[in-house]
């Protein structure tokens, strides 16, 4: 018997209950919503609510965080566990797939969910971009190598040791490329700090048009081979993830990620998730034509990068509209959802096999009827 998965477990270290998550399914009926516990979801949108405080601690039952980092642990591999026997627990015909390309993973349960195509026996279960952060070894393996996060990032072998252990400990359905969304704002000169109790900073955010022109290249120079140079230790860094994924027999998908354009934009010009947060919106108010002109940029460095992630072997992409809940609904039909759209039409377009899902973090709008031409590919 064939089960519809229609829920979806999101384990995000940090997360917000304002979080909207959304695969890009051309086959599904937007009416098919069903609610399960705590999680709302359809074939193509995804809500988690089985979310962490912002200390990190994962709650339990009745809403009650874990009360120490070991207790956390615990808690959240009870919480994957009891959802895949929850769904397991009936007779499951799998699916035949079809021949796949050397590489193809085993358990592709992740990739038939995204794509939307069929049914599938259960629900995939994953965790978020970094989600190795909370882990004892991570802290262990950062003390022992003397880097910061940000340091680890241009080290192939760190980005791969800290994508692997999140998958060793759980046993979840895809692993998810270790990284930052603001590497692309490092790779078009400008610089990013973490200094720790604040978040990520820009401390030298575009000041105006003038600044933008002087600091950051031309749409025209976003080519593929000025990704393999400013961004080539992330492409190195997927590969080795793969062997490393081989070697240790984890035949699962490898998600990539990026950075969308708009959230790449707040922060190169706000230079803070905490402080500034109308920097944005005020540039797209009274610098209209340098803001799309920031935007075109960084939508063809976008396809650019995430494509050259797919060519070093992820299996699928995540697209993350972090700050979605930054921009009103007039200015993002106007200047980040025609960003999204080029990005969807290009890569889909290139790669009509690899799963493409966006994450906009608080922007329920996107789930709005509009979004759906947008992401149905």
């Amino acid at each position: 018997m064939m089960i519809k998965a229609t829920t979806s477990l999101l384990l995000l270290l940090i997360s917000s209950p304002e979080s909207a998550f959304s695969f890009i399914s051309p086959s599904t009926p937007k009416s098919s919503t069903t609610t399960r516990g705590n999680a709302f979801a359809t074939r193509r949108s995804f809500v988690s609510l089985s979310s962490t405080t912002l200390l990190g601690l994962t709650t339990g039952p009745g809403g009650v965080p874990a009360k120490s980092a070991e207790e956390d642990l615990e808690l959240t591999r009870q919480i994957i566990m009891a959802h895949i026997e929850k769904e397991s627990g009936s007779e499951i015909e799998s699916p035949s797939s079809p021949e796949k390309d050397e590489g193809y993973p085993e358990n592709d349960l992740m990739i038939r969910a995204a794509l939307g195509r069929e049914d599938v026996e259960r629900t995939p279960v994953w965790l978020f971009r970094q989600a190795g952060r909370h882990l004892p070894e991570y802290t262990a393996y950062k003390q022992e190598k003397g880097r910061s996060f940000l340091d680890m990032l241009s080290h192939p072998e760190d980005v791969a040791e800290c994508t692997m252990q999140p998958i060793r400990r759980y046993p979840v359905d895809a692993a998810i490329l270790f990284s930052d969304i603001l590497v692309i704002a490092e790779a078009l000169n400008v610089e990013v700090t973490m200094p720790g109790g604040v978040g990520i900073l820009v401390p030298n955010p575009l000041s105006g048009p003038d600044d933008m022109n002087k600091r950051i290249p031309p749409p025209e120079e976003m080519t593929s081979e000025f990704v393999k140079d400013k961004l080539g230790h992330v492409i190195t860094s997927v590969k080795l993830i793969r062997s490393q994924m081989a070697a240790e027999g984890k035949s699962i998908p490898l998600i990539g990620f990026s950075a969308a354009p708009w959230t790449l934009l707040f922060y190169m010009v706000g230079g803070s998730s905490r402080k500034n947060n109308g920097a944005g919106m005020t540039w797209l108010s009274e610098y209209p034509e340098a803001s799309q002109k920031l935007l075109d940029t960084l939508t063809k460095i976008v396809v650019e990068y995430m494509a050259a992630q797919v060519e070093a072997g992820a299996h699928m992409l995540q697209l993350f509209e972090a700050m979605g809940m930054m921009i009103d609904e007039e200015n993002f039909y106007e200047f980040a959802m025609p960003c999204l759209k080029i990005i969807a039409d290009e890569l889909k377009g290139r790669y009509p096999e690899v799963p493409l899902m966006v994450f906009s973090r608080g922007a329920r709008l996107v789930q709005s009827v509009h979004s759906f031409y947008v992401f149905s590919l």
